[in-house]
């Protein structure tokens, strides 16, 4: 049964059997207090917040900048103030940084053509620098013209590359492995820059940016659909001009937890805190980060005293790839992680057309399952959107948020999203309005992610099943059973090339 449908089916027989309110939640405590107090005019203040620290440091909050300091000492104030002890786990990474414009162009056969950065094509994050104009060549395993599900696997293997010209500049189709895997492929085969083309399929048509996750040395760029197509064909010689820099920086994680409450059952509620180059991110993920720390600040202010102890996370470097929540796992014994009763993961949930997303723990309307326990999340979240007659569709553990290094380690997972650049189908546009064929966030990943870059309506309905599911968790004397190390499904099935995209957002 969809998702979508499953909200109404359980309220249908809830009523027929006698019933007045619909239990909320799995142990069904009362969450009305916490969710009153959990307001969005409050939640856009410490948003508002970080949009005017965007605007004093370029425009941007990314990890390793003025302007994510600026944004964790905001959160750490706002926690201290409200009686919080704050720990900020600092850590190192690798900061990429475009020093110039990218120049992308055509030079033969003439006329020539010059390539927009933005709409045709951008650098991806980790790109090398270089100044090659070469012929292009293309790798095996194009899907011309695409299927409707994603299935290319071009470049993730060597064989893909069999004949190629070495020297030769080396054009991809998006698809199944890493960014990664394929610019490195094609590097070992002789290529001196990569041009990844999106897919093709329907809302992987545009050009998409991304991260390849570390350094490969050689320029690569992501490219839209459109364009991979035309340098696929002719054998047209192109210009690649990119300008970086890679080089370590600091940055870091905020920790602030309960009281009280079992350390053995520790309840991690987490979103990111850090935006892409380029843009403020108040939807991404601003909306997450200020909708936990309002819930924190509400959990205080009313003395909740929790059963277990319920630890409040802002991750850093998210963006470049989850390595925040990465460095936080790895850091934890193998008892710490036994002691982690879950993570709840908040990452977009103000999305301007939006969807009602949540997280397929049992993997039954998805491939992606998540560990023992992570089902028990997904009800628990399914019955408060059931108590509330508001349907919702279930998303898939695919790797793009800091979810992902929980559930690596057999962590139960579970949370929310409201859709990023997929496109809104006419049958979402029919239960939860909206624009079908326009993306879900329309400013994703750009400048224009701002404080006006949100829905209030769906704000207000996220971060209310956000504090009642912290709070059902908090409360439960039940264990939410993980697994000594991640569900095989889950690690099969989560996308590689996912993981390399969502600039964190690796990719969603």
């Amino acid at each position: 049964m969809r998702k979508s449908l499953i909200a109404a089916t359980i309220i249908a027989l809830a009523a027929s059997a006698g019933y007045g309110t619909f239990v909320e939640g799995a142990v069904g405590v009362d969450s009305s207090k916490l969710r009153n107090a959990v307001t969005v005019p409050n939640i856009r203040l410490h948003q508002a917040a970080l949009q005017a620290i965007a605007d004093a440091n370029n425009g941007e909050r990314t990890s390793g900048t003025p302007g994510f300091d600026a944004s964790a000492a905001y959160v750490k104030s706002t926690l201290e103030g409200a009686g919080y002890t704050v720990t900020q786990i600092p850590f190192s990474f690798p900061f990429f940084k475009e020093n110039s414009p990218p120049i992308f162009e055509r030079t033969a056969p003439l006329p020539g053509e010059v390539f927009v950065e933005g709409s045709d094509f951008s650098t991806m994050e980790y790109s090398g620098t270089g100044d090659v104009t070469r012929l292009v060549k293309n790798a095996g395993g194009f899907v011309l013209p695409p299927t409707p599900e994603p299935s290319s696997a071009s470049g993730c293997a060597a064989a893909d590359f069999v004949g190629f010209q070495s020297g030769s500049i080396a054009l991809v189709q998006r698809g199944t492995c890493a960014f990664f895997d394929k610019a490195t492929n094609a590097k070992n085969a002789g290529a001196v820059a990569v041009i990844i083309f999106n897919e093709g399929n329907p809302g992987r048509t545009d050009n998409f940016g991304g991260t390849l996750g570390g350094e490969v040395g050689i320029p690569v760029l992501s490219a839209s659909h459109a364009l991979g197509v035309a340098l696929s064909t002719g054998g047209p010689t192109v210009h690649i001009k990119t300008d970086t820099t890679i080089e370590t920086k600091n940055t870091s994680n905020l920790m602030a937890e309960t009281a009280t409450g079992r350390s053995d059952r520790v309840v991690v509620v987490g979103a990111h805190l850090d935006s892409v180059p380029g843009g403020a991110g108040i939807q991404d993920n601003g909306s997450g980060s200020a909708g936990i720390l309002e819930i924190a600040l509400q959990m205080k202010k009313l003395n909740i005293k929790p059963v277990n102890k319920v630890r409040f996370m802002w991750f850093g470097a998210e963006e470049a790839g989850l390595l925040g929540s990465e460095n936080y796992v790895a850091s934890l014994t193998a008892r710490q992680k036994k002691d982690t009763a879950l993570n709840l993961n908040f990452d977009m949930i103000a999305s301007p057309n939006f969807v009602r997303f949540v997280y397929d723990g049992d993997g039954s309307d998805t491939a992606d399952a998540g560990p023992n326990g992570s089902a028990t999340i997904e009800d628990v979240f399914a019955k408060y959107f059931a108590s509330k007659s508001l349907p919702f569709e279930a998303t898939a553990f695919d790797g793009r948020s800091d979810y992902g290094p929980f559930i690596d380690a057999g962590i139960p997972a579970g949370g929310l999203f409201t859709g990023a650049e997929e496109l809104k189908t006419a049958e979402e546009a029919l239960i939860y309005g909206g624009t079908a064929g326009l993306a879900l966030d329309p400013c994703y990943h750009q400048a224009c992610d701002n404080l006006g870059n949100n829905n209030l309506e769906a704000f207000d309905q996220m971060s209310d099943a956000a504090a009642d599911a912290v709070l059902q968790f908090a409360m439960t004397t039940s264990a939410v059973k993980g697994t000594s190390k991640a569900n095989d499904q889950a690690i099969k099935s989560v996308d590689a090339d996912s993981l390399m995209y969502r600039g964190s957002h690796l990719q969603r």
